[in-house]
């Protein structure tokens, strides 16, 4: 058995093992993408289910004699579910660009330029991603790896273990911001910046 890296064998103050340092900045693929939409479903259904229970909690408090769990149906429920997963995935994505999904597995939502994606941008991937999840499988034919909904609202998922520097909206429309982005495009050997 091989003995496990040590701590010099990490980048200073990173986590990342030796190995997954070429894949940083680079788009990230159909298993790793999936395995993190299975876990942020985990998250949603887990918030459904707390509201589920919390509202029956409320319930039985109001009347305790003639208590029984409320039925939901299955309309409501499915419905409940798209609303949460929309409003967390939005939020999530224009706030840090990352799910608890994305995070687990060092991915990393990114707009056109290489920034957070804007509100609305969210949104709609949001939306497509909730109303089209099978959008995902693009990555498996797509030469940048992009889905669907990447081609669609014009984003990109990339491997991000380490802080990045995310540009700000003048430098996006700047020289340097275009080239940032062509070397993402290429492959993300230019898409991050150490200062």
């Amino acid at each position: 058995m091989s003995p496990r890296p040590s701590i010099r064998d990490r980048l200073p103050g990173s986590v990342v093992p030796v190995a997954a340092r070429p894949y940083q900045g680079r788009t990230a693929g159909l298993v790793t993408r999936s395995v993190a939409a299975a876990a942020d479903a985990l998250v949603v259904l887990a918030v459904v289910l707390g509201g589920y229970l919390g509202l029956n909690g409320l319930v039985l408090l109001v009347h305790p004699r003639g208590f029984t769990f409320l039925d939901t149906g299955l309309l409501l429920s499915l419905t409940a579910c798209w609303v949460v997963a929309l409003l967390y995935l939005t939020g999530c994505w224009c706030l840090t660009g990352r799910t608890y999904g994305c995070r687990l597995m060092g991915l990393l939502v990114m707009g056109r330029r290489g920034g957070r994606l804007r509100w609305w941008t969210a949104f709609a991937r949001a939306a497509c991603c909730t109303v089209l999840p099978i959008g995902l499988l693009g990555c498996a034919w797509s030469p940048r790896n992009r889905s669907l909904q990447d081609l669609l609202v014009g984003s990109r998922v990339v491997y991000e273990w380490q802080p990045r520097w995310v540009p700000t909206s003048a430098e996006q429309s700047s020289p340097q911001g275009d080239a940032l982005e062509r070397a993402a495009d290429d492959g993300g050997a230019g898409a991050t910046r150490k200062d």
